[in-house]
C-alpha cells in the first residue's frame, strides 16, 4: 500500500551554510515562495539565533509564505532556551509553525564536542523539548550524528524526548558516514520501536553526501519505514552537501513499485526551483548531475541519439517534461551519428536529399563539428547552402544571408557608464550598433538586439571557466525567449565578452531559422 512521504526542505538553512551562498531577505522569501509552489511540506527557513537578519527573514517567510495551512514553517535551534525563543518568536506567525531542536547523540559529540556525560546530554534534550512544547504543539528533535551513535543510547534519547512531547524525530547521518544497507537497518529498528511507543510521531532522516551516498541512504530509509525526508535543492549544503530533493523525489516516482510511497511534490516545478536557487546563490549545478544538471537530458552520442529517435525509452527513463523542461536535447557534435543529423535536416525542411547528397553533407558536418564543440541549426543551413552552391543545385532559397555574424566589438566597463559598440554582418550588409546598460553584458546585449531588430528577452546568463591559467577558456550559456518560445545557446572563448556575444548571436540565429525563414 502506497504511503505519503513528507518532504522537509532545508535549502534555506543547511543549503545556505555553503560558503559564499548567503541570501538576502528578498532572495530567501522568493525561494520560499518557489518551494511552496514546488509542494514541499515543511520549509526550514533558517537559524534565527545566528543573526538579526536571519531572524527577520524567517519571520517574513512565516508571515507571507506560511500564511496557509498547507505548509509548515520551521527554523533550527540548539537545545538552549535563547535559541528556542528565537525560533518561536520568528515562526509563530505561520499557520503551522514548528520548532526544530538539534543535539548530538554520538560519543564523539557527547564527549568531545560537549564534554558532558550521556545522562547530562539526555537531560538537556528532554528539558529543551519540554520548553519548546510549552510554546508550540509541533516540535522536531534531531539526534545529531545518529549514524555514529550507540544504538541503545540513541533509542533511549528518542524514547525520552517523545515522552517529553516531540512530534517528529529526525535521524541525521550528519557526516555522511552511513551506507544504505546499515542505514536502512538502523531506520527499520528505530521505526519498529517508535511506532510501538507512539505511532503518531513521524520518523525523519537527514543525510549528508560526504561519501556520495546521501540520496541512496535517504531512499533506503524510505524503504525501511522513514515517514519524512530532509533534502535540499541541487543537493547543496555543508561540505559535500545533502540528499538532493529532486533525486529522491524522481527516484520514488520512477521506481514507485520499489518504494511503495509518494510525495506531494509538483515535479514540473523542479527545474524552475533548481535554477532559482542556483542563480540566487551563485552556485553552478554540475553539468552531469542527476535530474537538474545541464546534460541530464542531453544526448550527443550517435548510438544514443539513434536509439532515442527510434524509441524514447531506449535511453530515457524520465521524461524531461516531468521535471519542467521542454524536451530532451539532441546535441549535434562530432560524436553524433547520421540518424541524428538526418533528423535535424528533415526538421529544417531538407527532407528531399538523395543518399549521395546526404553523405556529402554529413562529411561537411563532421568537418565543422571537429572545429566547433556544438553545431547549431543555422550551422546546418549554412552547410547545406554551401553544398548546393558548390554543386550548382538550383531552386534553393538562400537563407543564410539572414544570419548574423560577429565582426568586431568594443565593451567599456566602468561604474557610471558601461557601454558597448558592436559590428555585425548580415549577408552582404555591415551593421553597427552602440548601447549603454546597467553593466557591460547588458550594454553588449542591448547593442546586439538593436542591430537584430528582434524583440528578444534574456532569461538566463551563465558563465563558467572550462580551463585554468592565463589562457583559461570561458563558457557562456544563455537562454532567451522569443514569441513565447525559449532558445538556449552556448559559446566558448578566452575573451568572455566575445563568448558572450557569440552565445547571444547563436541564439538569435536559431530564432531566425525557426521563425523567420522558409527553409524549404
Amino acid at each position: 500500500m502506497s504511503r505519503k512521504i513528507w518532504v522537509f526542505d532545508t535549502t534555506l538553512r543547511d543549503g545556505e551554510q555553503v560558503p559564499g551562498a548567503k541570501l538576502n531577505q528578498y532572495e530567501k522569501l522568493e525561494v520560499a515562495y518557489q518551494l511552496k509552489k514546488l509542494g514541499v511540506d515543511i520549509i526550514e527557513a533558517g537559524f534565527p539565533s545566528s543573526s538579526a537578519g536571519d531572524f527577520n527573514a524567517v519571520k517574513e517567510i512565516a508571515n507571507k509564505v506560511g500564511n496557509t495551512d498547507d505548509i509548515m514553517i520551521t527554523a533550527l535551534a540548539r537545545a538552549v532556551k535563547s535559541d528556542i525563543d528565537a525560533v518561536y518568536n520568528s515562526v509563530k506567525y505561520a499557520e503551522k509553525p514548528l520548532i526544530h531542536i538539534v543535539l548530538g547523540t554520538s560519543d564523539i559529540h557527547v564527549e568531545k564536542k560537549f564534554g558532558k556525560s550521556k545522562n547530562q546530554i539526555l537531560d538537556i534534550g528532554v528539558e529543551a523539548v519540554r520548553y519548546a512544547k510549552s510554546l508550540l504543539p509541533n516540535v522536531q528533535y534531531s539526534t545529531e550524528d545518529a549514524s555514529r551513535s550507540d544504538f541503545e543510547y540513541l533509542w533511549k534519547t528518542i524514547e525520552a524526548v517523545v515522552k517529553a512531547g516531540a512530534t517528529m524525530i529526525n535521524v541525521p547521518d550528519t557526516v555522511g558516514f552511513a551506507e544504505p544497507e546499515e542505514f536502512g537497518e538502523l531506520i527499520f529498528k528505530l521505526n519498529d520501536r517508535l511506532k510501538n511507543l507512539n505511532d503518531q510521531v513521524l520518523l525523519s532522516v537527514h543525510c549528508h553526501n560526504d561519501l556520495g551516498m546521501a540520496t541512496a541512504n535517504t531512499l533506503a530509509a524510505i524503504k525501511y519505514g522513514a515517514d519524512k525526508v530532509e533534502c535540499t535543492i541541487n543537493g547543496i549544503g555543508e561540505r559535500a552537501g545533502n540528499a538532493a530533493l529532486e533525486e529522491v523525489v524522481m527516484a520514488m516516482n520512477t521506481r514507485s513499485s520499489v518504494y511503495q510511497a509518494y510525495t506531494d511534490i509538483h515535479t514540473k516545478e523542479i527545474m524552475n526551483t533548481s535554477r532559482m536557487v542556483s542563480n540566487f546563490m551563485g552556485l553552478d549545478v554540475q553539468v552531469n548531475k542527476a535530474i537538474t544538471g545541464e546534460n541530464a537530458f542531453a544526448h550527443s552520442s550517435g548510438i544514443h541519439q539513434d536509439g532515442l529517435l527510434k524509441s524514447r525509452d531506449a535511453y530515457e527513463i524520465i521524461s524531461p517534461l516531468e521535471v519542467g523542461l521542454d524536451d530532451m536535447e539532441l546535441v549535434l557534435t562530432a560524436r553524433s551519428g547520421r540518424h541524428a543529423v538526418k533528423n535535424a535536416l528533415t526538421k529544417l525542411g531538407f527532407d528531399r536529399l538523395t543518399d549521395e547528397q546526404f553523405e556529402e553533407i554529413f562529411a561537411d558536418f563532421l568537418e565543422m563539428a571537429d572545429e566547433k564543440k556544438e553545431v547549431y541549426n543555422h550551422d546546418l543551413v549554412i552547410i547545406v547552402e554551401n553544398y548546393f552552391t558548390e554543386k550548382n543545385i538550383p531552386n534553393q532559397v538562400h537563407v543564410s544571408d539572414n544570419f548574423f555574424e560577429l565582426m568586431d566589438l568594443q565593451v567599456i566597463s566602468n561604474t557610471s557608464f558601461p557601454s558597448a559598440s558592436v559590428k555585425m554582418k548580415k549577408g552582404n550588409q555591415m551593421l553597427e550598433g552602440s548601447a549603454v546598460g546597467s553593466g557591460p553584458i547588458d550594454a553588449l546585449y542591448s547593442a546586439i538586439m538593436d542591430i537584430s531588430q528582434l524583440d528578444i528577452h534574456l532569461l538566463e546568463y551563465n558563465i563558467s571557466s572550462v580551463s585554468r591559467g592565463k589562457e583559461a577558456v570561458g563558457k557562456v550559456k544563455i537562454q532567451i525567449e522569443f514569441r513565447g518560445e525559449k532558445y538556449t545557446a552556448k559559446a566558448t572563448d578566452t575573451d568572455i565578452m566575445k563568448a558572450s556575444a557569440w552565445a547571444f548571436i547563436n541564439a538569435i540565429n536559431n530564432v531566425v531559422v525557426e521563425h523567420l525563414l522558409p527553409v524549404n
